[in-house]
């Protein structure tokens, strides 16, 4: 009998449940257009989001033309911003601003649209597409407000994403390093991914490290290379620590590099004395052979 109580009550409250309507799903239901915007602005200035984006995104197409139109899309760019739906914000905001160009908020979208591909940018382990996207979106704002007040803020937040490229750079230059010993190719792209990131970061904190293991790569590159290569490698391992020793003449790790770079004079040594005797036997005259007449 009490069974039955408890579910003749739980099939009551689903009715209920079903039956009833919250005032939100009366106003999606049977609310005039002008209800609808109206509330649609009211939840999103108490920052309910969600709400307030469902509404104008309802709202959007049937006022296309009309004077609500221009803030309708924008509301809903950021109620997406809000919601960290980065993509959709970005893609929201770019379409407002080239829709609205002589809006009075173009300006924000612009800087919205950066700001979204910004926040959507992945972790210096992925793919850096989206970071590559995200800086040149800021420095285009930059150019096109050179006196907004969110200038600064962006020149930062392109400062973040560059800093994330660099590291990612380094990431990838410590992984070919350290699979090398296991694959003797990988040494050479280990000093190539090196001396890359030397260049385009110059003044990277990791400079100082990723110097001596470019000598360290090279000189095992050289080490393991068939004698036609010997000279041309044990050469650049030579370039390689002069410009660590120009650069970094107290790096802690000096001593290792130097053993290096003596051990790759001396094959240089032997080398060019290898040369010159070969050079020396291809000098000497033939010796000529008398022959006698019958």
């Amino acid at each position: 009998m009490q069974h039955c109580l408890k579910a003749g009550t739980l099939a009551v409250v689903l009715l209920v449940m079903i039956t009833s309507c919250s005032p939100f799903q009366k106003l999606q239901k049977t609310g005039t257009d002008d209800q609808k915007y109206q509330a649609a602005v009211t939840y999103f200035k108490k920052g309910e989001f969600y709400r307030a984006g469902l509404l104008f995104e309802e709202l959007i197409p049937i006022l296309k033309g009309s004077t609500e139109s221009e803030m309708a899309q924008f509301y809903r760019a950021h109620c997406e911003y809000q919601q960290q739906n980065y993509q959709l914000s970005s893609f929201h905001f770019k379409q407002f601003y080239e829709t609205f160009a002589r809006s009075d908020y173009a300006h924000e979208a612009m800087y919205f649209y950066a700001l979204s591909l910004y926040k959507d940018s992945p972790n210096y382990n992925l793919d850096q597409s989206n970071t590559l996207t995200a800086m040149a979106a800021l420095q285009d704002f930059i150019n096109a407000h050179p006196q907004s007040p969110f200038r600064q803020e962006c020149t930062q937040y392109i400062a973040v994403l560059r800093d994330k490229l660099e590291l990612k750079a380094y990431d990838k230059a410590k992984q070919y390093y350290k699979t090398s010993a296991a694959n003797i190719a990988n040494y050479r792209s280990s000093v190539v991914s090196i001396t890359n990131f030397l260049r385009e970061y110059p003044d990277s904190k990791y400079n100082e490290e990723l110097a001596y293991l470019r000598v360290d790569a090279q000189y095992n590159l050289a080490k393991n290379s068939f004698a036609d290569k010997l000279k041309e490698r044990h050469q650049e391992v030579v370039t390689y620590y002069l410009a660590l020793v120009d650069k970094f003449p107290k790096s802690p790790d000096l001593k290792k590099a130097e053993r290096m770079y003596e051990d790759s004079r001396k094959e240089l040594e032997t080398i060019a004395n290898q040369e010159k005797e070969k050079l020396n036997q291809q000098q000497k005259p033939a010796k000529v052979t008398a022959t006698t007449a019958n």
